[in-house]
């Protein structure tokens, strides 16, 4: 009632619940992220979650053919499928052609503009990465998602988004080499990975 006296329009469910998101402060380690409409919060990863993103990261700053910068923590404003004005999703990695400067004094939640490409590692909720965020990354163009699937024991690299699903997927298991895309150009050593 008091927004109709002022003559502005009341907020929508979408833009509450975006403000109550960004103004979450979660506990030191937890992560946020709001995907389609629902906030999860993440607890901290176990030491083998971190193990594949250290051998990952390891491999492509060594072996890619161009160079690249990486970030573990950079949030990422997505286009939304309808569900809430924009997703917040935080990639376990997210990588970028370090002549972009892409990470240098970025806001908390950038543009995906530039990214080559984001990687997770299944944790406590797999299907979320499986499904919901595989979907996030090819509406907003992202051109490759990778995917560490503990549980099934295999990395799979999605390729050539279109609309909300990736056209191209290639994996392999773990121990068997996986090609990446350019601008990366390389094959994935998967041995490392448990």
């Amino acid at each position: 009632m008091a927004h109709e006296l002022r003559g502005q329009e009341p907020p929508t469910q979408e833009e509450i619940l975006l403000e109550g998101f960004l103004g979450l402060h979660t506990p030191e380690g937890f992560r946020a992220e709001l995907i389609e409409g629902e906030i999860l919060v993440a607890p901290p990863t176990d030491g083998d979650h971190e193990d594949h993103i250290n051998h990952l990261v390891k491999q492509v700053i060594r072996n890619s053919a161009t160079d690249m910068s990486f970030s573990g923590y950079q949030g990422l404003q997505l286009v939304s499928g309808g569900l809430c004005p924009r997703n917040h999703v935080i990639p376990d990695a997210t990588f970028a052609p370090e002549s972009l400067r892409l990470f240098r004094g970025a806001p908390p939640w950038m543009e995906p503009a530039g990214v080559a490409m984001v990687a997770e590692v299944t944790s406590s909720r797999p299907d979320q990465d499986r499904t919901a965020k595989r979907h996030c990354y090819a509406r907003a163009g992202i051109p490759s998602y990778l995917l560490n699937d503990r549980d099934t024991s295999q990395v799979s690299v999605f390729g050539k988004p279109q609309r909300d699903e990736y056209t191209e997927v290639h994996l392999a298991p773990f121990g068997e080499p996986l090609p990446l895309p350019d601008p990366f150009g390389f094959e994935l050593d998967t041995k490392p990975f448990p």
